[in-house]
């Protein structure tokens, strides 16, 4: 489970550095458009991998595969 939370974290923050590439390259002629949908994709990639993510720790733990570890209840 460890793994599979690193692999989301480097897509996440891939996708993250492939936006901001797409919003600093210097326009063309016309390229404006295309821009701006790579640089949308990529963030909704970046959603999609965060929802995902998500996900997956939350099932995670209803199955039992990680437990918790905070400070108890007691305390």
């Amino acid at each position: 489970m460890k793994w599979i939370a690193i692999v989301g974290f480097v897509a996440i923050i891939g996708s993250l550095a492939a936006a901001l590439f797409f919003m600093m390259r210097r326009p063309s002629e016309g390229d404006h458009q295309a821009r701006s949908r790579h640089m949308a994709r990529a963030l909704t990639f970046r959603i999609g991998f965060s929802v995902l993510l998500f996900v997956l720790v939350l099932v995670a733990y209803l199955m039992g595969w990680i437990q918790p570890t905070g400070l108890p209840v007691s305390r």
